[in-house]
């Protein structure tokens, strides 16, 4: 019987630590080894995005589909006060004076990540002041179960 039990013990240790490593990305080491990605207005793929498109194309890495543009993103999922935003809310700003105009993904520590246009894909702080100033709302896309798999916990 002990054999039996060291036997289950040691065969869920090695399927647990293959399953981590076969594992998605989380959604912080997807943004940071997209970094650079210069920006392309209208951009949905590697080769260039815009902001709405750069958030379509890192939730269908976890089967989330987005609407395309910012205006209709800033609409999908529940709104989240900005004091309660957790990692992969989407965060959304009026950089245009028009309305929503620009659309990022809150990646924790305080920071965000999205297409910018002068700096393609990049990581700003949400307290940068140009941002904080035209913050407009945050909506949260995702459930519980996508949220442990966004920031690593299955």
């Amino acid at each position: 019987m002990k054999k039996l039990i060291i036997s289950i013990f040691g065969a869920a240790v090695l399927f647990t630590s293959g399953a981590t490593s076969t594992e998605a990305s989380t959604i912080n080491t997807m943004v940071n080894n997209m970094t650079g990605i210069p920006y392309k207005w209208g951009g949905t793929t590697m080769a260039g995005f815009d902001c709405s498109g750069f958030m379509r194309y890192l939730f269908n890495k976890y089967s989330i589909e987005l609407p395309r543009t910012s205006q209709q993103q800033a609409k999908a999922g529940t709104p989240v006060a900005k004091t309660n935003i957790r990692t992969g809310d989407l965060v959304f700003f009026n950089t245009t004076g028009k309305g929503i105009s620009h659309a990022g993904v809150y990646i924790g520590g305080g920071q965000f990540a999205h297409a910018s246009s002068s700096k393609g894909v990049s990581i700003t702080k949400l307290s940068n002041p140009y941002f904080n100033d035209r913050y407009v709302t945050a909506r949260r896309v995702t459930g519980q179960f996508m949220y442990n798999k966004m920031i690593g916990k299955i």
